[in-house]
């Protein structure tokens, strides 16, 4: 009997346990820090965090994940971000349920962890909806309104499309609580991309580089900086061309309270 029992608790343990996939590095993360991560069953490429994320199955890029491949590990939920919406839109129409949220601004961020939370069962989201807006108050802001470039990516030659952080996305929020401001201007795009003279032209106090050792290793990072301090702005002659390579300065989720305590203390060091 008590054999019997014990059966029955296992299975119903397992048949209320979520399926769960996510399209991004960002929501696998924010799903781990839920407390969740064991019902995750896959992820897309570049899930690096936590360790644990590494182990599971992928079901192809961020931006390009392979339907058949979702569709083979019977999800209860996949969960992806706007960017998601024609390959969620594609699941539904084979039963599948999915969640689409928005991580491109500070306020929304916050918002899809209360979401995801609300969804998959857990109280998690409330320490870290907290330990951002903590981030947020703590933030040192500089004494001189500097103007600051974010670079995504590290590469060594700057004559082809130099890619930053426009003005409808987390970075700019970041830069703004440190007291700065954004050197592009234009709302055009929340993903500008540069050509050489054109950061001659907005000549930025300070130049932030996003280097990413998991999609960046050949990169010789001397020879990259060496090319950045070669333009004339004001950051080179100053001396504030700063690559950053902390694995969480791309990601937007709960770990963005990392990325403002990092970017406000590089701004105004």
């Amino acid at each position: 009997m008590k054999v019997l029992v014990l059966t029955l608790l296992l299975l119903l343990t397992l048949w209320a346990q979520e399926r769960l996939i996510s399209l991004s590095p960002s929501i696998t993360e924010i799903i781990y820090a839920l407390d969740k991560g064991n019902e995750l069953v896959a992820t897309s490429s570049y899930s690096l965090y936590p360790k644990k994320a590494q182990k599971l199955p992928i079901i192809g890029g961020y931006e390009n994940p392979h339907l058949e491949k979702i569709l083979s590990y019977k999800p209860s939920l996949v969960i992806g971000q706007t960017f998601n919406s024609s390959s969620l839109n594609e699941l539904k129409h084979f039963g599948v349920k999915t969640l689409i949220l928005d991580l491109k601004s500070i306020d929304s961020i916050k918002k899809s962890i209360a979401i995801l939370a609300k969804e998959i069962g857990s109280a998690n989201d409330i320490k870290l909806i907290k330990d951002i807006n903590i981030a947020l108050k703590n933030a040192h802001k500089a004494q001189n309104n500097k103007k600051v470039m974010i670079v995504y990516g590290l590469k060594s030659d700057l004559r082809s499309g130099i890619y930053i952080a426009g003005n409808s996305i987390f970075f700019n929020e970041i830069i703004q609580e440190c007291g700065a401001t954004n050197a592009y201007t234009s709302d055009n795009t929340n993903q500008p991309v540069l050509a050489y003279e054109n950061i001659i032209a907005l000549n930025p106090d300070i130049i932030i580089i996003l280097h990413s050792h998991a999609t960046e290793s050949s990169i010789d990072v001397d020879k990259a900086l060496a090319s950045w301090k070669s333009i004339p702005t004001t950051a080179s002659k100053n001396n504030e061309i700063h690559i950053i390579d902390d694995d969480y300065l791309h990601i937007p989720s709960h770990r963005i309270a990392l990325t403002i305590k990092r970017l406000c203390g590089v701004i105004n060091d």
